[in-house]
């Protein structure tokens, strides 16, 4: 697989990572085609990428996960391959730790292959932009953001009131 970086301008954050020919990651809120990807969004099977499809389409997003929050895309020309977020809240609230990776989903078909660490690279290089130290995850899973450098931090009770390991990832 190839990588390369192209810069769209030099005002934008979202700088497009290209892997191949036709895989790149995308800020959902910079592209033209958002009915698109919300179509594509809307496919995923999991609840909390439900509700992101809920926030996107009302317009509450920002209202939710704090301003200047990012939806990130891997996409492979029209199809959506996995998402998640860089923002300022997750589902961890209130707590003063910022900014979050959330909403992590690959679709089943493309799953095996870490998609998803293209994203978090692509995270890392914006935390890097903002000079960010850490970025931290709330999850229920055990070894799989290990794989993409981050580690277990602590475990704190999410928006429902249940427990959630918190992994922080340290940007270097």
């Amino acid at each position: 697989m190839a990588f390369c970086q192209t810069a769209a301008s030099a005002e934008s954050l979202a700088e497009n990572l290209c892997i191949g020919d036709s895989m790149k990651v995308i800020n959902f809120f910079e592209s033209d085609r958002q009915e698109h990807w919300l179509k594509e969004i809307a496919k995923c099977d999991w609840g909390a990428g439900v509700f992101l499809h809920e926030l996107l389409s009302k317009g509450t997003f920002f209202d939710a996960v704090g301003e200047g929050s990012r939806v990130l895309l891997l996409t492979d020309g029209d199809e959506l391959i996995s998402f998640c977020t860089y923002a300022q809240k997750d589902d961890i609230q209130p707590t003063c730790l910022t900014p979050w990776m959330g909403f992590v989903y690959t679709f089943p078909q493309h799953r095996g292959h870490r998609f998803a660490g293209l994203l978090f690279a692509e995270i890392e290089r914006l935390a890097k932009l903002e000079h960010v130290a850490k970025v931290y995850i709330s999850t229920n899973h055990v070894g799989l953001y290990e794989k993409y450098g981050c580690e277990y931090f602590t475990q704190m009770n999410d928006m429902d009131g249940e427990a959630s390991r918190v992994y922080v990832k340290r940007i270097e």
